[in-house]
């Protein structure tokens, strides 16, 4: 089973851009915890969506992947996970919407793809 984890992040007007850039950097650490299915976690930014207004001012994605809900909590427990929403996130946010859902068994082919070697 796999189960997907979507948070979308919108930060007040005040937070500068580097303060972004270093919230995605820690954010991308996270991907190297065991409870990340083989280390699939994806942060993107910013919103390409045409017309902008449509992504409702959300900032910064991030898209998960785990093999199930314990491994979610486990992720969403960790001290790492704690240290990067406590310090860049939680202190500056605006807004925030998560969206978890499992994926469907006739679906689930689609979340074993082999992972691409970086050079």
């Amino acid at each position: 089973m796999t189960l997907i984890h979507i948070v979308l992040f919108k930060f007040r007007p005040e937070v500068s851009d580097e303060h972004k850039k270093t919230f995605i950097k820690e954010l991308k650490t996270l991907k190297s915890l065991s409870c990340v299915k083989d280390g699939r976690l994806i942060v993107g930014s910013p919103s390409v969506t045409d017309p902008t207004a449509r992504s409702k001012g959300f900032q910064i994605a991030l898209v998960s992947y785990h093999e199930n809900q314990a491994a979610l909590a486990e992720y969403q427990g960790s001290s790492e996970h704690h240290r990067v929403t406590s310090t860049y996130m939680f202190p500056y946010k605006e807004d925030l919407v998560r969206f978890d859902f499992e994926v469907d068994a006739e679906d689930e082919y689609m979340c074993h793809f082999p992972l691409a070697q970086v050079s």
